[in-house]
């Protein structure tokens, strides 16, 4: 959605390149997911560096000559810090937060004033669940809303805004999937299910919703006839044509399913009675698109 916007609003009508800035703005996705999964490892490694030091105070006091290790040792970041596929996708995408320590400080600050922390650090005993709820909490609750880092990666990249929602599910999967007997060499989330596939339908979507974009507005006219095509959201006309280029030319995906996604995406991107409009139009066309016998949707469940 966010490339062909961009296409369409670009001078630049050229496809293949317009292709090739859509795969690279999902890898950059995989990037967003790198620099969450470092930044849990930094926190840590801020905190030891605070810890060790207050041991060199002029006038430390007990707690600063014995402090808690508890945090500082969780296996849960000890295992990502080990991680070789990790410590490869760092050094092959160069990211780095040395040069964003005080962003890092301020996270940690939040993280040990939470409630959370105090639970974490006064709890009897130790195990590697304690520490890996733990993690998971403070990641939902310290981490994955904080207005600053949001503000940090829009400086990044204009994508990662909307990006971030989804490389913060993938942070908590991977919290979530992790567990005491893994390796070093563990995997981390995927960028893609199934690459090629992903790959193919992504590139396919964005390009047949260009090379159909008339055909598609044609026929999103001929059902806005007391509205002028030109005075309609531009964002609802995009996710009408995608969708239209979907239920259209794509044979193995259910109609119901390209509705129900075109429809929960206009509630993110568009203005609150868009869900409504979108809906109505796209209902009428399919029937449309029935009755002229226009759907080449053959498989069972495939059309209603």
């Amino acid at each position: 959605m966010q490339a062909l916007y961009a296409f369409f609003q670009s001078d630049n009508k050229d496809l293949n390149k317009g292709e090739k800035e859509l795969v690279n703005s999902i890898e950059k996705i995989y990037d967003l997911y790198t620099y969450l999964l470092l930044l849990l490892i930094e926190i840590r490694d801020q905190s030891e560096r605070i810890t060790e030091e207050a041991k060199n105070k002029r006038l430390p006091s007990a707690s600063d000559l014995n402090p808690s290790k508890r945090f500082i040792d969780n296996e849960v970041i000890g295992q990502l810090a080990a991680s070789t596929q990790l410590k490869r996708e760092i050094n092959n995408r160069k990211i780095t937060w040395q040069t964003d320590d005080e962003l890092v400080r301020k996270i940690l600050t939040i993280i040990k004033n939470s409630l959370e922390y105090q639970k974490y650090m006064d709890i009897a005993g130790q195990s590697y669940e304690i520490d890996k709820q733990f993690m998971i909490d403070i990641y939902k609750n310290c981490i994955a809303d904080f207005e600053l880092l949001e503000h940090y990666f829009e400086e990044k990249s204009i994508y990662w805004v909307d990006d971030l929602r989804l490389a913060n599910n993938a942070v908590l999967k991977t919290l979530e999937s992790m567990h005491s007997s893994l390796p070093a060499d563990f995997s981390l989330m995927p960028l893609y299910k199934d690459e090629a596939e992903d790959k193919q339908f992504v590139i396919e979507l964005f390009r047949k919703t260009i090379l159909h974009e008339k055909d598609s507005e044609k026929v999103i006219s001929e059902k806005t006839k007391n509205w002028e095509v030109e005075r309609i959201a531009m964002m609802d006309i995009l996710l009408m044509k995608m969708a239209i280029t979907e239920i259209l030319y794509f044979e193995n995906v259910p109609v119901k399913v390209s509705l129900n996604e075109y429809i929960e995406i206009s509630k993110l991107y568009s203005s609150p009675k868009s869900k409504l409009f979108i809906n109505g139009i796209l209902d009428k066309l399919v029937q449309d698109f029935k009755r002229d016998h226009k759907l080449l949707k053959t498989g069972r469940g495939l059309v209603e």
